[in-house]
């Protein structure tokens, strides 16, 4: 047991305060150690990445730590390490949390103190999530950290509150369960008597699972991952919900638990299940094409609402990322790592920036806007590089995550990869537009009477500096992608461990 264990600091450091708050801290306490409760997650992330490379161990696993549950007997321990592919979500999860957490804290939302509990509830099972080895826990992190997204969204929600919360808790309640189906099957299936996914992987490489119960087991992860990560048909939840959605709970469920189906997908489902998810792929991938790319971005030109226009956005690109898991290569595994952090930090930039466009205005109907841009010179720049980043822009990081699955998806159907590099322009069209509606061009009748009453302001230094941090990671990340991907390629083609290597580790002291 390690005396320094910066993975679980992350996790316990907010739980910590979200439990002092409902056991009665003042208010006033509150609110000043939640500033350290969400700079903490961040700053282990940073540390963890700036040193992984001289922690690597354990089979391409870094700062890997055991803690003992009771439940070894089922082969269930509290394992937490990080590799290459969990690297860069565990810190896109801290920088987010830490964005999120310092817009919150300067909103002056009602009953602060229960607001700030739940989101650094959300805040420590995201960074659990990315965090554990151990597949049980993997589950159990995204579950404590989706049960306050159902109730953000019913209590501080916007419009339509009720009847988001209630769609959003069904289709993520199925997904949630469908997926533990999937996951229980795979525990049985595998024989390997362990949760454990360095140990699983090792008994699978050994003894591989017929390929008709890959398929069986894949299409199970699928549907009900599928569900939590938006995809078409079932993907309705996700604009209703975050359109409704409070600021910061938008932000860390579209740009970090979101990602959690994505990453299972390519954490377990990948290296567990090769042959069942070929089986699926070319499904995956006219589905996320025609449906979530084609489709959802048509609807999403046709919308006149401003976050409900990037609650369609989010889905939409989620498309991509399901088409570099269909193309079942490195190099579209890798893209979608990419696009994972890069859209995570989009889209919690541009609804940050939704809300702070909405103080100023009142509205988010896009019709009565127009010319903000001569009051807000700041926020329109925020607002016009978050669009680009979206869109892909080079110097962007989402652009490296677009076209390294774009070329791993010609390999797999040149049709579709012309398909989807349509989605491109569909997206320019919708981003674009927004800002020239929002930002340019004269102001509209309705908001020139808002801003007779209340002049809008620029972003403050309370908006500007979480705005500032995510921006940021997005640059880096545009102008240095090899920050992500020397680690990232490594655990890719990392060969299976050896099984009796991985059975020795699972048998550690505790």
């Amino acid at each position: 047991m390690p005396l320094f264990d910066p993975l679980l600091i992350a996790i316990l450091a907010p739980l910590a305060l979200a439990l002092a708050i409902a056991c009665g801290l003042p208010k006033r306490w509150s609110v000043r150690l939640a500033y350290v409760a969400f700079a903490i997650p961040a700053l282990m992330a940073l540390h963890t990445w700036w040193h992984f490379s001289a922690q690597t161990q354990d089979h391409g696993y870094a700062f890997v730590s055991r803690y003992s549950t009771g439940l070894e007997t089922l082969g269930i321990s509290l394992h937490l390490g990080l590799n290459g592919i969990s690297l860069p979500l565990f810190v896109l999860a801290g920088l987010v949390g830490f964005a999120a957490g310092l817009y919150a804290l300067q909103s002056g939302a009602e009953r602060l103190k229960i607001y700030l509990m739940l989101l650094l509830i959300m805040q420590g099972g995201l960074m659990g999530v990315f965090a554990s080895i151990d597949v049980f826990f993997f589950y159990f992190f995204h579950e404590l950290a989706l049960i306050p997204t159902f109730i953000m969204i019913g209590v501080w929600g916007g419009r339509d509150r009720s009847y988001a919360a209630m769609k959003v808790t069904i289709y993520l309640t199925l997904g949630a369960m469908i997926s533990l189906v999937g996951l229980i099957a795979l525990y049985v299936k595998s024989g390997a008597n362990t949760f454990d996914f360095i140990a699983l992987r090792a008994h699978l490489a050994a003894h591989p699972l017929a390929e008709t119960v890959q398929s069986n087991i894949a299409g199970l992860l699928l549907l009900g991952l599928g569900i939590l990560v938006s995809l078409w048909p079932l993907h309705t939840w996700a604009p209703i919900g975050y359109g409704a959605a409070p600021s910061s709970a938008a932000m860390l469920h579209a740009g970090v638990l979101k990602k959690f189906g994505l990453y299972g997908l390519i954490q377990i489902a990948a290296p567990l299940l090769p042959a069942g998810l070929a089986h699926w792929s070319h499904w995956l991938a006219w589905l996320a094409v025609v449906g979530n790319v084609l489709v959802v971005g048509l609807i999403t030109i046709a919308q006149r609402d401003l976050k409900q226009m990037l609650g369609y956005s989010s889905v939409m690109h989620m498309g991509y990322a399901f088409l570099g898991i269909a193309s079942a290569s490195v190099l579209g595994t890798g893209g979608v790592v990419l696009l994972m952090v890069a859209h995570g930090l989009s889209i919690a930039l541009l609804f940050l920036l939704a809300t702070s466009i909405h103080h100023r205005t009142h509205t988010f109907a896009l019709d009565e806007m127009g010319g903000l841009a001569q009051k807000t010179p700041v926020l329109a720049a925020f607002f016009v590089a978050a669009t680009l980043a979206s869109i892909g822009l080079p110097g962007f990081a989402n652009f490296w995550g677009e076209l390294t699955i774009f070329v791993a998806l010609w390999k797999f159907s040149p049709l579709i990869t012309a398909l989807a590099v349509a989605g491109v322009v569909i997206s320019a069209i919708y981003g674009l537009r927004s800002a020239a509606r929002v930002f340019f061009g004269p102001p509209t009748a309705q908001l020139a009477q808002v801003t007779a009453a209340h002049p809008p302001t620029d972003l403050r230094w309370n908006e500007k500096i979480p705005a500032l941090i995510l921006l940021a990671a997005l640059f880096f990340v545009g102008f240095w992608p090899k920050s992500i991907t020397t680690a990232l390629n490594a655990a890719l083609t990392a060969p299976a461990p050896v099984a009796s290597v991985a059975a020795k580790s699972a048998a550690l002291p505790r």
